[in-house]
């Protein structure tokens, strides 16, 4: 099950593209998490997605936001596909256990192997203060991400 509004967002520490460890409670008490969970590095709707937050990455630094992007690819993928699109931002390999934080924030997909498009934001206190997930297949609208802003 999905974590709720209001709840403490579920703590995990993930490799990023540059091989370094980052832990969501890090942040805790400093600033606020934008966390992105994304089916396949490489993919279609995947790197639209990516790459239009990528543009706009001013409207999380002018809030103070750690923008997070996860998937189910190794770090060896998340670096090279950061690489390609020129991500400034935190790329997470959940590769193992394979899917591990995604089934903890409720989203893993295990019949498809792969996490459902779904984001999350957590407040400096650690606590889920908005969440969007979209149907399989289906690109999540870049005008959700201001009104979760709003909610911080």
């Amino acid at each position: 099950m999905s974590p709720l509004i209001g709840d403490l967002a579920p703590d995990f520490s993930l490799i990023n593209q540059f091989g370094e460890t980052v832990t969501l409670s890090q942040f805790r008490g400093s600033k606020p998490v934008v966390i992105v969970f994304y089916p396949l590095s490489f993919s279609g709707i995947c790197t639209g997605e990516l790459c239009e937050l990528r543009d706009d990455i001013s409207k999380f630094e002018r809030a103070g936001v750690e923008l997070l992007a996860i998937s189910v690819d190794s770090k060896f993928v998340q670096k090279r596909f950061a690489e390609q699109e020129s991500y400034n931002f935190s790329v997470l390999a959940d590769f193992w256990p394979h899917g591990g934080v995604a089934e903890a924030y409720g989203v893993f997909m295990p019949e498809n192997g792969f996490a459902n498009r779904a984001t999350f934001v957590v407040n400096k206190e650690g606590t889920i203060a908005a969440k969007f997930i979209t149907a399989p297949g289906q690109a999540r609208d870049v005008s959700d991400y201001d009104r979760a802003l709003a909610a911080i």
